[in-house]
């Protein structure tokens, strides 16, 4: 890997310890992973509350089950969602856990890599604050690569994919504006661990 500081640390329940750039804010939204589920598979995402929207609780509330739907009439486009991930990474880069690593985080729905169905049971998803429209932030990309490292060093992770690879058609994050050469370049992800 490349030289980025070992930022992070995970617990061997999959909670990352305490610092100052890590909030953590469990999520109801997971169950157990397969008793035979290794996992093998980075997600990543984007997402945005209201879309194109930027700052605000709304993103760790609906992962929270307590989104004010009043707040904007859109949210009542996702008023029965109940959907989580492991991470989320702020535009400012702040890191927020809702999810231990061990468990299974409801981010991917139907999906399948390497012709594996169900990418939640075997992965660990990560949503960065942003949409399919604008650039993500150094401070995004930066904490990428500090979070993916650390759980590199925890988990066989073998690749990294975005959700518009492993349910092509139905999804598009994280969209045109990620940068995967970056990630490679930077971050140390083998370049055959990538997306072609």
């Amino acid at each position: 890997m490349v030289g980025h500081r070992k930022a992070y640390e995970l617990t061997q329940t999959g909670w990352l310890k305490r610092h100052a750039n890590v909030r953590l804010a469990p999520s109801p939204n997971h169950d157990d992973r397969p008793t035979d589920a290794t996992i093998r598979l980075l997600v990543l995402h984007n997402i945005s509350l209201p879309p194109n929207q930027f700052g605000g609780p709304f993103i760790q509330d609906f992962f929270q089950n307590k989104l004010d739907l009043s707040a904007d009439p859109w949210f009542e486009h996702i008023r029965d969602l109940k959907v989580s991930a492991h991470f989320l990474i702020r535009r400012d880069g702040l890191i927020i856990q809702f999810v231990p690593t061990l468990k299974r985080a409801w981010h991917a729905g139907v999906s399948v890599f390497a012709g594996r169905e169900r990418c939640n049971d075997f992965s660990i998803g990560i949503e960065l604050e942003g949409s399919d429209y604008v650039p993500f932030t150094d401070k995004q990309y930066r904490e990428l690569a500090s979070l993916s490292q650390t759980l590199r060093l925890h988990h066989a992770i073998e690749a990294v994919r975005g959700h518009e690879h492993i349910a092509p058609g139905r999804k598009t994050d994280p969209g045109p504006h990620f940068d995967w050469l970056r990630l490679a370049r930077e971050h140390g992800w083998p370049r055959d661990a990538l997306p072609e």
